[in-house]
């Protein structure tokens, strides 16, 4: 591939992983999460949530930011910047990396969120209208700008020299960032590029989708055709990123390749997917990676659990991929829709399914709907030989965002 300026485009590989999530934290537990199909659904505790028929949702039980936070005081930040946090110090761990070695490379980091601290926010609403709250609003107040998510990552590493950006592109964002990253690693203009996406549960997003009438009861079915809706989740998924030629000469492992991506943004509806767009953003990250529909062995969809998005996106991996399609899972069906954080978590799920021979499980599944038409990998995982994978983010007002994973192979 050229870079665009006459030189050869550098491979670029993920050699580091940083999962937060409802299932599990750390590359181990979220691995054997994902193996044994655990669900991340419980009644939910972050907000009050009196008043609606059914709260259930997969927050992050347990979360200690102290573990994680060495630099960055605690209450400087909120809880989405927190997740990011301890997703970029779990990645560089795993991939080997000190705060020395960041701040001698070119670092970007890339964080994709829905609209930042909405946590903060809902507090804020609460001392409008009277409710007791912990924090003042002004310290409330500094904590919300998006920008936080990434520039609190340089902080916390001491980068005074890094590129930060904070990507709002919600539940597409985490792809976003990786193809952000991809595009500065493989153009020369990064060494080492931290990319993924991080949100918290709060009332905003969980009354918006229940006023829609997407939130399901108790549990999650994508492609089922008794599912209910999506449940609200949260988290943290960070990746690091870097060149393939850096990797090999310092003995860092590679957990997969990123082999290409695809972005759009049909603007077709506020909330509706559109299955052509969502077809053509499949078709530009093939093409980007240099892969054909018949060497893609499993897709990550997005996956929601909405009969509008499971018919549409299944509807357009056809389009892409006729009779012959991928075995097709949700990992949602676990981790919840934990937003900017969702295609970060799906990622990190594709590079471990990659790297350890497996395929996630559709759980919660009993019947599939026709309309859909998928072979979902229902309820346990299994054992598979993948060397490409696809991984889909789609996002409210038609953003749409696609990575290619691949087996390292030399």
């Amino acid at each position: 591939m050229s870079d665009g300026h006459g030189g050869t485009a550098r491979r670029v590989v993920v050699t580091g992983l940083g999962p937060v999530s409802s299932i599990g934290t750390g590359v181990t537990d979220f691995l054997d999460g994902l193996r044994a199909g655990r669900s991340g659904a419980r009644p939910m505790e972050l907000f009050d949530t009196k008043g609606f028929e059914y709260s259930n949702g997969c927050e992050v039980a347990d979360f200690d930011p102290t573990r994680w936070q060495r630099e960055v005081a605690v209450g400087d930040v909120g809880r989405a910047t927190q997740f990011a946090l301890a997703a970029a110090r779990l990645a560089t761990a795993d991939a080997g990396l000190s705060s020395a070695d960041l701040a001698g490379a070119r670092t970007l980091i890339a964080v994709g969120t829905t609209d930042g601290e909405a946590h903060e926010l809902d507090r804020i609403v609460e001392h409008e209208v009277g409710r007791p709250v912990a924090d003042s609003p002004e310290t409330m107040a500094r904590r919300v700008p998006v920008g936080t998510l990434s520039a609190a990552v340089a902080q916390e590493f001491g980068l005074s020299q890094a590129e930060t950006i904070t990507i709002a592109t919600a539940c597409a964002a985490g792809n976003y960032a990786i193809g952000y990253g991809l595009d500065a690693i493989r153009l020369g203009e990064a060494d080492i590029a931290l990319c993924g996406g991080a949100d918290a549960v709060c009332r905003k997003t969980f009354a918006g989708f229940y006023r829609l009438g997407t939130i399901a009861p108790e549990v999650c079915q994508p492609f089922d055709v008794d599912r209910k809706g999506i449940l609200t989740g949260e988290g943290g998924g960070i990746l690091v990123l870097e060149a393939l030629d850096s990797a090999l000469a310092r003995g860092a492992r590679i957990h997969a390749e990123v082999l290409g991506y695809g972005l759009n943004c049909d603007a077709h509806h506020p909330v509706a997917p559109f299955q052509d767009r969502i077809a053509d953003c499949v078709r530009l990250a093939l093409s980007d990676a240099g892969v054909k529909p018949g060497e893609v062995d499993l897709i990550s969809a997005h996956g929601t659990g909405t009969a509008a998005n499971d018919v549409t996106e299944s509807s357009a991996i056809r389009d892409v991929y006729g009779k012959e399609m991928p075995r097709t899972v949700s990992m949602k069906s676990m981790l919840g829709h934990s937003m900017g954080a969702a295609s970060a978590l799906g990622a990190i799920g594709c590079a471990l399914a990659i790297e350890h021979g497996f395929i996630p499980p559709t759980i919660n599944h009993k019947h599939t709907d026709p309309e859909c038409a998928v072979d979902c990998v229902p309820n346990h995982s299994v054992t598979a030989d993948l060397r490409v994978v696809q991984n889909n983010g789609l996002a409210f007002g038609g953003n749409n965002s696609v990575v290619i994973l691949g087996r390292y192979e030399s």
